[in-house]
């Protein structure tokens, strides 16, 4: 556990400030990708050529966060590596001449000022949160988790930062969702607030039964936060699962009116499940001029294989893909 601190007031600080520190917690186990997390962080599998927690901190620079905060665990230490200099490889890709690769191993380290501090105990997202405190002091923050991939083509979290802006407070992002994954996901009770994709969070549940949500609306991995929040989180006991949640310390918040919502109608990836992480790759894999059209084509003869060269009840893998070719992209 991190050291006390006195407590903080729930009302949110009425100084508009523009936020320019995000937080991505990033020291959970993986536990849903064993074994090939065992060793390697979740974070870091590829999506493409690129590990996910890439594109997280690409979406918070892309939106003017230029101080970054990783709460990492234990075995997390290829996160860091990811984002320091490698002198070794780039001195060997220097001298090749290969500025492509080269720039390609050195952007991670150019997105933003990266900083790391470990959680130490599992104890939830809310500790995660919590644990950034003395990183982020009295200013509003992000948090980006690194499951949910927003298409880099969206503005979610710049619309975020300016609601935060106007209406002060905490924002989370919300998505609506059927009602049989509403499970799977903290829950907003909402009200209108005159802006179309802005609501005012009334209450919150973690991951509530289909029957007792609120709403169709989940809490998706995306937050602005005030840092009245911590004086919360502070206080808050474990909740579902054993663990502080953040959930938990917003919905005090949300009792006091100063907590929003912007639903979000975009595209996102959720990389924290097994199917959305394959999809993920062959999506984006697609939208590469480099890769996609010959990996479409390949892709179209694939999927009529699937639909007509074997019969009902045969497992596509008794029938092989078609060779793999060499080829350079023009």
């Amino acid at each position: 556990m991190i050291a006390p601190h006195p407590s903080t007031p729930v009302t949110p600080a009425r100084t508009a400030r523009t936020v320019r520190k995000a937080v991505v917690p990033a020291a959970g186990l993986g536990t849903r990708f064993l074994p090939a997390t065992k060793a390697t962080p979740k974070e870091m599998l590829p999506v493409v050529d690129k590990p996910a927690i890439q594109y997280v901190v690409e979406e918070a620079a892309a939106a003017g966060l230029d101080d970054v905060l990783m709460v990492t665990g234990r075995h997390k230490r290829a996160i860091e590596d990811h984002f320091d200099h490698a002198f070794e490889l780039e001195q060997a890709l220097a001298a090749k001449g290969d500025t492509v690769r080269l720039d390609a191993v050195r952007d991670p380290g150019r997105l933003a000022s990266i900083h790391h501090i470990r959680q130490g105990d599992p104890l939830g997202l809310g500790h995660a949160v919590l644990c950034a405190r003395r990183h982020v002091g009295d200013q509003p923050f992000a948090v980006l988790l690194g499951d949910d991939l927003i298409d880099p083509r969206e503005t979610l979290l710049s619309r975020m930062l300016d609601v935060r802006d106007r209406r002060l407070g905490s924002v989370v992002a919300l998505l609506e969702v059927p009602p049989e994954q509403i499970h799977l996901y903290g829950c907003a009770a909402v009200e209108p607030t005159g802006e179309e994709d802005v609501v005012r969070v009334t209450g919150l549940v973690e991951k509530p039964a289909r029957q007792d949500a609120p709403s169709g609306y989940a809490v998706i991995g995306r937050y602005v936060l005030d840092p009245a929040v911590f004086g919360v989180l502070e206080r808050t006991p474990p909740g579902r699962g054993g663990e502080i949640q953040l959930t938990d310390a917003l919905q005090e918040l949300a009792t006091g009116g100063t907590v929003h919502g912007v639903v979000f109608k975009g595209l996102r990836h959720d990389t924290g499940d097994k199917a959305d992480y394959l999809r993920t790759v062959v999506r984006l894999a697609c939208e590469r001029p480099d890769l996609g059209p010959e990996f479409v084509a390949w892709l179209k003869g694939f999927v009529a294989e699937l639909d007509g060269a074997h019969p009902p009840g045969v497992a596509a893998a008794a029938h092989p893909a078609p060779p793999a070719h060499r080829h350079i992209a023009a």
